[in-house]
């Protein structure tokens, strides 16, 4: 089969690679559409460590599948399918309680840290375990599919918190997850949404989408600005969506005493926190890693276009050309792109 294959850092090759074969309770899903994470960007630059050479990258996947493992129930050849990034054992106490996020034994799809080394959907045909298939809805496009996962992040993130239609949530960071982050705020009704970044384009885009308004981080004060639209009480909910010092430290400020905050990006793995702001103030804050089971959820949400993800996707376009549109991604504020669909 033909693949894009990271042999080296900052390198990736279209070439031939041993097609899989599903083994037992696997399925073999012929891949038509598998978008570009920032993660696959960090891994694909060596910065992650997350992605260690050669690999097949890719986990934002739809297709349908090509072949069945033995002891495979319920799925059939043909079937339109998108499937979880998290390769979850299903036994552990975490899975048993229906935590597959934190999974004991949690392996992510086109990801090679050191400890294992699981190929991913940039290629032709992926094999992995037929208990993480989800069936696509008739109408929803192999493109839009692939656009589960994050949209499933998002979701996940939102419902980690308590969002009532008098809540004021703050969205710190209007990239691809901050903008579904956006979305799913008002699908789950929460009753205003401001959000904050850095890029006036992106902003706007977060107003399309449903953020009732928008500020510019580095441009006057938007702790006070925050204040201001909230009454001088601050913010029920903030949802910090990049992952370092200076955007953590806003998302806590911004919230109101005894708010909640959601800790989403991961972009540094440390960060200064603001400790006596957490604790005088007493916040809550919370984690929120993946998803957890909401896939059916995001495919419906997508499908009945609760959740837009057209106006995410800037590229669709041939795995062959992979290498190319990495090196977009990955030039200062990513070439002014959101999200890259490649097609094998």
């Amino acid at each position: 089969m033909k693949a894009l294959v990271l042999n080296e850092y900052s390198k990736l090759d279209f070439q031939e690679f041993p097609a899989p074969v599903p083994g037992e309770g696997e399925a073999l899903v012929r891949v038509r559409a598998c978008g570009v994470c920032g993660s696959d960007i960090h891994g694909w630059d060596g910065s992650t460590g997350r992605r260690k050479p050669p690999l097949i990258m890719g986990h934002e996947a739809a297709g349908e599948i090509a072949a069945l493992g033995p002891r495979v129930e319920r799925w059939n050849k043909g079937d339109r399918v998108t499937f979880d990034s998290t390769i979850y054992c299903g036994e552990c106490a975490y899975c048993r309680s229906g935590q597959v996020n934190l999974c004991e034994n949690r392996r992510v799809i086109g990801v090679s840290p050191g400890e294992y080394r699981q190929h991913g959907a940039f290629a032709e045909y992926v094999t992995l375990p037929a208990r993480l298939l989800y069936t696509l809805p008739t109408e929803l496009t192999y493109e839009r599919a692939a656009m589960v996962e994050p949209v499933s992040i998002a979701v996940h993130a939102v419902q980690r918190a308590k969002v009532a239609a008098t809540d004021t949530a703050v969205v710190v960071g209007t990239g691809m997850i901050g903008l579904l982050v956006v979305q799913a705020l008002r699908w789950a009704g929460c009753g205003t949404v401001i959000a904050v970044d850095i890029d006036d384009k992106k902003l706007a885009l977060a107003a399309e989408l449903g953020a009732h308004h928008t500020l510019r981080s580095d441009s006057g004060n938007p702790v006070a600005a925050i204040q201001k639209l909230t009454g001088g009480r601050g913010a029920d909910l903030a949802f910090e969506v990049v992952g370092f010092t200076p955007t953590l430290d806003l998302a806590l400020r911004s919230l109101k005493k005894g708010g909640t905050a959601v800790l989403v990006g991961n972009l540094a793995p440390k960060t200064d926190f603001p400790l006596q702001v957490v604790v005088t103030r007493e916040l809550s804050v919370l984690g929120s890693c993946a998803s957890a089971g909401e896939y059916p959820l995001c495919l419906d949400l997508i499908a009945r276009g609760v959740i837009r993800v057209d106006p995410l996707i800037s590229a669709i376009v041939p795995l062959a050309e992979g290498d190319a549109w990495f090196r977009k991604l990955s030039a200062k504020g990513g070439g002014g792109l959101m999200k890259v669909i490649l097609q094998p």
